[in-house]
């Protein structure tokens, strides 16, 4: 227990450490705000939202598709809705999602990587190649058939996204695995005797962390993609909830007489993505940074 608590204490370090290094990046200060405001929307949006997301005014045709304006900044969608709101409120559900879904994903691939790439031999390749026939199928068409099956639900979306994304995390941690067990700091802790937990948890993981960093920044734009992507096609969050795929889906029939309905939660969904991807940079240049710290003493 104590080799546990030590391990995740030294990665709580070097997570402190890569961010520090990431603010010293263009990429990084220019990313990191925007995706802390969609965080702060994600976590506070439905007590800083204006008006009720899915509340319909008592006479719709009065306030359905109106243009922004001061009282409605973004305008209102087909039902009357403040679409400002529904913007807000609907960064919970996307981004909490999305962050299970690739939480679970890089939970679930690094445990089957350091397994895998630690262990070797016939269990090394008995599991990459079971991970190989699950990344053939597509990514989309493999959530579809399993939330056709389980049913469209936020548990479900994040389960799924966790279970697609798996293994091509798991190659990634493999691969690292699989040169750092050559190195002489593993060896030398396999020589003292050192328990397997010791040498993953002490050894492997802090060195695999800046690569699991990149990793996420990844899968959390893909798995953005796909939960928006599911909730355009109808099986997201389910209505009056507010969900950006699901307002795309729903307002794109009106994309001639208010276009703000659908560009709203468009624009949303980009910037989270562009500002992830630059993070991913940021990330990126930080663990350039570091290694070449390492490097010249």
């Amino acid at each position: 227990m104590m080799m546990i608590r030590s391990g995740l204490a030294n990665v709580g370090r070097n997570i402190i450490n890569t961010l520090r290094l990431i603010l010293r990046t263009w990429s990084g200060r220019i990313a990191l705000p925007i995706v802390l405001i969609h965080i702060i929307l994600a976590l506070f949006g439905p007590w800083l939202a204006p008006y009720s997301p899915t509340a319909m005014p008592a006479s719709i045709a009065e306030f359905q598709n109106m243009p922004p304006s001061p009282q409605f900044w973004l305008g209102t969608d087909q039902y009357g809705r403040d679409v400002l709101s529904r913007v807000m409120c609907g960064a919970t559900s996307l981004i909490a999602t999305a962050a299970a879904g690739a939480a679970l994903g890089i939970v679930l691939g690094t445990i089957v990587g350091i397994s895998s790439g630690y262990k070797g031999g016939k269990v090394d390749e008995v599991v990459m190649r079971i991970m190989d026939g699950l990344m053939s199928f597509p990514t989309l068409l493999l959530a579809l058939l399993v939330l056709f099956t389980l049913g469209p639900s936020r548990v479900n979306i994040a389960a799924t996204i966790g279970f697609v994304s798996m293994p091509g995390i798991s190659r990634v941690v493999r691969s690292n695995v699989l040169s750092l067990k050559t190195m002489e700091f593993v060896q030398s802790a396999r020589l003292r005797g050192e328990s397997t937990a010791y040498i993953i948890f002490r050894e492997l993981l802090p060195n695999v962390l800046p690569i699991l960093g990149v990793e996420a920044s990844v899968r959390f734009s893909y798995a953005i993609l796909s939960v928006a992507s599911l909730g355009f096609l109808g099986l997201g969050i389910q209505p009056p909830s507010p969900d950006w795929g699901l307002m795309i889906s729903q307002s794109r029939r009106f994309l001639v007489i208010a276009p703000w309905g659908a560009l709203a939660p468009m624009g949303a969904v980009v910037s989270l993505i562009v500002s992830v991807n630059l993070l991913v940079d940021g990330i990126k240049q930080a663990s350039g940074m570091a290694k070449d710290k390492v490097e010249h003493g």
